[in-house]
């Protein structure tokens, strides 16, 4: 196993244990299937344990295997607090305690703001008193290190990234995501503020290995450089140095055995451009069926409505791409799930994004189309209740 340095020289396996995607017996975690691999990644040099309140039964099923085995000094454990779930510092410290509790551990190494998309709810927090309620958990030695996850766009997590200080932070990356969400520029900008960045989604929920097209597997198969569509995402990640961490859902031994075997292997710069061609080759068979040929660049933004138009097209041709659910899930989180809502219902058909897009895109046009594949009657339910109830 490899490891790479945080801030403050803690040195972190960059192949961290995604612990969302447990295996369930009915309804519940296989503990003693979860225990099996948990132990196994750690015997085997991961050190970093990713968690979060909000994943029904986990915290509490690794707490449950840390304990047992008597190896929590050894890990590195990451958790969540549920922002989005509470209206005063009190709120915090009940939640927090109750993680603690789950966890069966009197502190947390790396301690993640959920979900938080944008500078005014970290403002709306502020306001809560959470900035003073970080320092005391952190004085008293109960939050080690202090982050945020992230889904939307560059912009919005740079000014994020300039709001507080922050000691790591969390974000979805990978090849498809290289220009969308925090993206390429925004991991370079973390990496020139020195904040390490902890990977999520690296392979998409599996549908980088398991849904790309028959032609992508083949032309990486061909490489002779990259056994697996596997072995591509994950090397193309660790060939940049501000990758700190990445994590995966592994929930099977061989599954974890050929991350084990790739993290032991991978090094920065190891890309040769015969590589990046590769990889800009599996893209383009993979965009085929992308329904906006948007590059994600930006310069149609920003909407004068609030808009995200990158995020909106990026989500309707992930919805294509990959699958309904994905691409819906991810229009909810970047758009719906903010103080300042970005939906693409919010347009006017004021034409000034159209008059700077270097693809000469009928933005006006395809955000109509998204509206009607994105905004269903539940997401408008869902924006409507997180505001109603003020879950962000």
């Amino acid at each position: 196993m490899q490891y790479r340095k945080g801030r403050d020289g803690n040195e972190l396996s960059i192949l961290g244990y995604g612990c969302m995607r447990f295996s369930k017996k009915g309804n519940e975690i296989d503990l003693e299937k979860a225990e099996q691999e948990v132990m196994h990644a750690i015997r085997n040099g991961v050190n970093y344990l990713d968690t979060a309140y909000v994943y029904s039964g986990n915290e509490d099923a690794v707490g449950k295997i840390l304990e047992k085995n008597g190896c929590r000094a050894q890990i590195n454990l990451a958790t969540k607090l549920p922002h989005y779930l509470i209206r005063s510092a009190a709120g915090a410290e009940k939640k927090f305690q109750e993680e603690l509790k789950r966890l069966r551990t009197d502190y947390i190494d790396y301690y993640l703001m959920h979900m938080l998309n944008d500078v005014k709810t970290w403002e709306h927090l502020v306001d809560l008193g959470i900035k003073d309620w970080i320092r005391e958990k952190m004085d008293a030695g109960q939050i080690r290190r202090i982050g945020f996850s992230y889904h939307g766009n560059t912009e919005n997590f740079k000014r994020l990234l300039d709001a507080y200080d922050w000691d790591f932070c969390q974000i979805q990356y990978n090849y498809l995501d290289e220009f969308s969400q925090a993206g390429r520029e925004g991991l370079a900008y973390a990496g020139e503020k020195g904040i390490p960045v902890i990977i999520m989604e690296p392979l998409r929920g599996g549908r980088l290995v398991n849904r790309i097209p028959r032609e992508a597997e083949t032309l990486i198969r061909d490489s002779g450089r990259f056994a697996t569509p596997a072995e591509l995402t994950f090397r193309w990640l660790w060939d940049q140095p501000q990758v700190t961490c990445v994590l995966s859902g592994m929930n099977s031994m061989e599954m974890l055995d050929e991350n084990l075997r790739l993290a032991d292997g991978a090094s920065v710069g190891e890309f040769t451009e015969q590589d990046r061609q590769l990889v800009e080759q599996v893209k383009q068979v993979i965009n085929q069926k992308m329904k906006v040929g948007c590059t994600g660049c930006g310069y149609c933004m920003p909407c004068p409505k609030g808009v995200d138009i990158p995020i909106a097209f990026h989500c309707y041709n992930v919805k294509y791409t990959e699958g309904g659910r994905s691409g819906s899930w991810e229009y909810i989180q970047s758009t719906a799930m903010r103080r300042e809502t970005s939906s693409a219902s919010q347009c006017i058909g004021c034409g000034r994004c159209e008059q700077h897009c270097p693809q000469g895109l009928p933005i006006r046009e395809k955000l109509k189309e998204a509206v009607r594949e994105l905004e269903t009657p539940k997401y408008r339910v869902i924006k409507w209740a997180v505001h109603q109830f003020r879950i962000y």
